[in-house]
């Protein structure tokens, strides 16, 4: 019984090895020569350029992710701070420029925060957002900077990254 056991095993064993497909996670690099290799992304893994949406917008906006940033930045328009009932708010427009899609947010203030800067500080105010990337949502908190010289509209930092993704430069568009 043993010896039959042992030869199924055997048997199964070289089965897999005739299959010559390795499976290797992606962000290790392929070594292997002769062997066809498939490469696994985990779902968490995202490149240096991902798709965000700033809800309710129905338009997704292509974001650098950078890993040394400490909060994430959001190109806004027209940005003006007023009271409601008391508390600090922020309005501004964010323009999609690939699709011309428009949206005006009224948001309570966050905080005020300094951009350290190369020669001179910069000051800005955060505000907390409804995003979505790849198939989760979530609130995340944006400082506001008219960015228009900057390829991307938007900028995500460590406070989305932080726990949630891992960031394989060598990818982009990862998420759908």
């Amino acid at each position: 019984m043993r010896k039959i056991l042992t030869f199924i095993l055997l048997a199964g064993l070289a089965g897999c090895a005739k299959e010559n497909t390795k499976i290797v996670p992606g962000i290790v690099p392929n070594t292997a020569k002769q062997e066809k290799v498939v490469v696994v992304h985990p779902n968490n893994v995202i490149g240096e350029v991902e798709p965000i949406y700033l809800l309710p917008m129905k338009s997704p906006f292509l974001s650098r992710i950078d890993t040394g940033a400490t909060t994430s930045s959001l190109d806004a328009i027209n940005i003006k701070r007023f009271e409601r009932d008391g508390e600090k708010w922020v309005s501004f427009d964010v323009e999609n420029r690939e699709t011309k899609e428009t949206y005006h947010f009224e948001k309570p203030l966050a905080k005020r925060i300094r951009i350290k800067r190369i020669g001179d500080d910069e000051h800005r105010l955060q505000v907390e957002m409804d995003v979505k990337m790849g198939k989760e949502k979530f609130k995340a908190e944006f400082t506001l900077a008219e960015r228009p010289h900057f390829d991307y509209q938007t900028l995500v930092g460590r406070n989305i990254l932080n726990g949630r993704m891992v960031v394989d430069v060598s990818l982009s568009n990862t998420l759908k």
